[in-house]
């Protein structure tokens, strides 16, 4: 309940002031989440590596490279089961070197209590006096819910048989209680495999600055998010390594929250490693921009891929571990694949 309460603040800190147009710091922090137990479970270090449905989140560019159409979806509960994360999205390819996505997200708190109207006097009668104020009668207690959702439509082509470009158009909503908030982004992507070993890819996120407007009257900007990343293969102990490490640089004057910082641009480092064998069983351990060890699995069936990822939070912290699995269905099958030129 108290992480609960926590996240509440949290949220409605930035309603706190009316008709006014700020940038907001942490406006689209629901979208750092990130997604996929693969991804997860190399420190979300996946900005060179994605190249399946997961890519419209990670980079829409390496949506470029998947053969068949594929379908993902994952669950987890955070902070001791008070934030609910749902993902799912669709892949697509269309002729030879386009495809076309759609990414959902998800996060919300449930069942949060509202006691505005349940506190009561001595004699057990309602009252808003805070100086009369005596217990809270649990009858009178509603609940309320506050969730984020974002819709990603992506657009991928490969330019080249080394070189893929893509953009998200991304619909963003967001809820407290009776105020909401809509907002429309844009993201674009790109990713370039240097050697037939060695993948770039960097991804501009709210590239327009996206706007949230609040029915409250308040106006919140999202600051672009330029990500970077690079990754490799390395053949070794019978299998295939992929290290791989992203960097988030921000231009929200974060400071001291962030690894790294220079004036109003923060700099926040994320590395990865798998080791997969055999294309059927899979190894990962990562290190997050908070400072989190990762852990991960994976395991490639006919047409399924199950990914696992762990996180182990401190026990003072009172958040509990983060377990996540993702599913990922893809269907491949010859009138499926994507046609060669």
């Amino acid at each position: 309940m108290r992480v609960r309460w926590m996240m509440t603040l949290m949220i409605a800190l930035p309603l706190s002031t009316q008709g006014q147009t700020v940038v907001g710091k942490y406006a689209g922090e629901f979208l750092a989440v990130g997604v996929g137990g693969r991804a997860l479970g190399m420190g979300s270090a996946s900005v060179a590596v994605a190249g399946d449905a997961t890519a419209g989140y990670w980079n829409p560019a390496g949506l470029a490279r998947i053969t068949y159409p594929q379908v993902v979806l994952m669950h987890d509960e955070q902070f001791g089961s008070a934030v609910n994360h749902d993902y799912g999205a669709v892949a697509i390819p269309f002729g030879t070197s386009t495809s076309l996505g759609l990414s959902v997200i998800r996060l919300g708190v449930d069942d949060i209590p509202d006691t505005r109207n349940a506190g009561v006097d001595a004699a057990g009668n309602l009252t808003y006096d805070p100086a009369q104020f005596s217990r809270i009668d649990p009858s009178r207690v509603t609940y309320f819910t506050s969730a984020d959702w974002a819709f990603l439509f992506t657009y991928a082509r490969a330019a080249t048989d080394d070189f893929s470009y893509g953009g998200n158009l991304k619909l963003i909503r967001r809820g407290l209680g009776g105020a909401s908030a809509t907002g429309v982004g844009v993201d674009i992507g790109f990713l370039y495999q240097v050697h037939k070993q060695i993948m770039l890819g960097a991804n501009l996120q709210d590239i327009t600055t996206t706007l949230l407007a609040w029915n409250t009257g308040r106006k919140e900007l999202i600051s672009p998010t330029l990500k970077l990343g690079a990754a490799g293969l390395v053949e070794a102990l019978g299998g295939l390594f992929t290290p791989a490490v992203d960097f988030d640089v921000r231009f929200e004057n974060r400071q001291y929250a962030s690894m790294l910082h220079l004036g109003r641009i923060s700099i926040d480092i994320h590395s990865g490693l798998e080791y997969q064998l055999k294309n059927v069983v899979a190894l990962r351990v990562g290190y997050t921009d908070v400072k989190q060890l990762t852990f991960g699995a994976g395991f490639h069936l006919p047409k399924l891929n199950i990914d696992y990822s762990f996180v182990k939070f401190d026990k003072q912290d009172q958040l509990g571990n983060t377990h996540r699995i993702s599913l990922m269905f893809t269907l491949e099958s010859e009138r499926f694949k994507r046609p060669t030129e």
